[in-house]
């Protein structure tokens, strides 16, 4: 009986996340119904009640994500980075395979701390390395990371991995610029994109906005608030312009940090507004399928539009929105999630939904697409297995 591992930052409140572990999930349960599942992740509770797989904390000390006030927590943050070391090794030694699924595990597009989810990664690929456990980064995220402590643990960790692939092209160019050998990584859509679609139960006049804390990247915490407060007023007065049109507005989220906004946005839009309480990639494209159209800002709430074949525009944070989006055929519709202009926002979503019939359409057909490739993603995946379980 083959044993594969499943790690990272799951179950913590992030829908992507656990959708990428949903998708490997059923593929595992699929193609290798006799394996045993387990999982080294950030909500273990959530996962095991989920998915049914047995799971363990990524992290000996509870309080690891929180800021540290007292010499106490600073005492046990420190001392739970060498209890971690040992913890790891020994969960990874119990495995044959460990999968990191999708994720942007080695990008750093939002606020990130070296010692925080770089470290965990780095202890995980550099144990499978010393045990013999091959670890694989499944279609991930990556970007050129500017600090320096990150991206030297981000790069090392992705050296030792002994499988990579990743979810766009940028990522990969991103790892090569970083000094990583890629020679032999491939692309592949992001996992999400194995998840089944719903039917189309489309409600005319509904729009989809999805929304985010947005509060800029790893290099611009200084300005924090600033573009908090800047992205939050922008999709608010979209917000306004759809409701004055009389056009139901359906909110959604991708993290549960995201709540605040929904909370700005339900109290000052009027009753045309409602939100969202989905809480998996699933539930979202249910969802979205019964709206017309879908403005977003988190990556995978627009890949759940995509993927319903909504006429989509991405206010986006990353490279990878645009990515995404050129990759199905609607590069045109992207804007940025620093500068968020209600004129402008307006005009690209008029434009929008006036070609909606022929951008349905080729959704459609990019979804195919993408469909048969993640099943070579899939087979990659499976020739990691070790001889007698494929």
């Amino acid at each position: 009986m083959i044993r594969v591992g499943l790690f990272g930052l799951l179950g913590s409140g992030n829908l992507g996340n656990d959708g990428s572990l949903e998708a490997v999930l059923r593929f595992l349960r699929a193609e290798h119904p006799d394996a045993r599942l387990s999982a080294f992740c950030g909500g273990p509770d959530l996962v095991s009640a989920r998915y049914g797989i047995d799971a363990t904390p990524l992290h000996w000390f509870g309080g690891e994500y929180r800021t540290a006030s007292g010499a106490r927590a600073i005492a046990l943050k420190g001392l739970g980075k060498f209890v971690d070391v040992w913890r790891t090794a020994a969960w990874v030694r119990r495995q044959d395979v460990v999968i990191v699924p999708g994720m942007g595990v080695l990008e750093a597009t939002l606020p990130l701390r070296p010692w925080g989810f770089p470290y965990s990664l780095l202890l995980l690929t550099l144990a499978g390395r010393l045990l013999g456990t091959k670890v694989a980064l499944v279609s991930v995220g990556a970007n050129v990371i500017g600090d320096r402590a990150t991206r030297v643990i981000v790069k090392t960790a992705g050296r030792l991995a002994a499988y990579r692939s990743y979810r766009d092209e940028n990522s990969r160019a991103a790892m090569t610029e970083m000094g990583v050998d890629t020679a032999a990584d491939e692309v592949y859509p992001d996992l999400a994109f194995a998840l089944p679609a719903p039917e189309d139960e489309r409600r005319p006049g509904t729009v989809g906005v999805g929304v985010m804390a947005f509060r800029g990247g790893n290099d611009e915490r200084a300005n924090a608030e600033q573009i908090y407060r800047s992205y939050v007023d922008g999709m608010k007065g979209f917000v306004h312009w759809l409701v004055e049109r009389g056009r139901p507005v359906r909110l959604f989220t991708g993290d549960q940090v995201d709540a605040p906004v929904v909370d700005e946005i339900l109290a000052e839009c009027g009753p045309l507004v409602s939100a969202s309480s989905a809480s998996s990639l699933d539930a979202i494209m249910r969802e979205m399928s019964t709206v017309d159209s879908v403005v977003a800002t988190r990556y995978h709430n627009v890949l759940c539009a995509l993927k319903v074949c909504k006429p989509t525009i991405s206010v986006g944070y990353a490279a990878k929105n645009e990515a995404l989006m050129d990759g199905m055929g609607l590069g045109e519709y992207c804007l940025s999630a620093r500068r968020v202009v209600i004129a402008q926002l307006v005009e690209r979503f008029t434009s929008l939904e006036r070609r909606a019939g022929e951008l349905t359409m080729t959704l459609g057909e990019r979804n195919a697409a993408e469909e048969q490739r993640i099943k070579h993603q899939f087979a990659a995946l499976s020739a990691l297995f070790p001889e007698g379980v494929r």
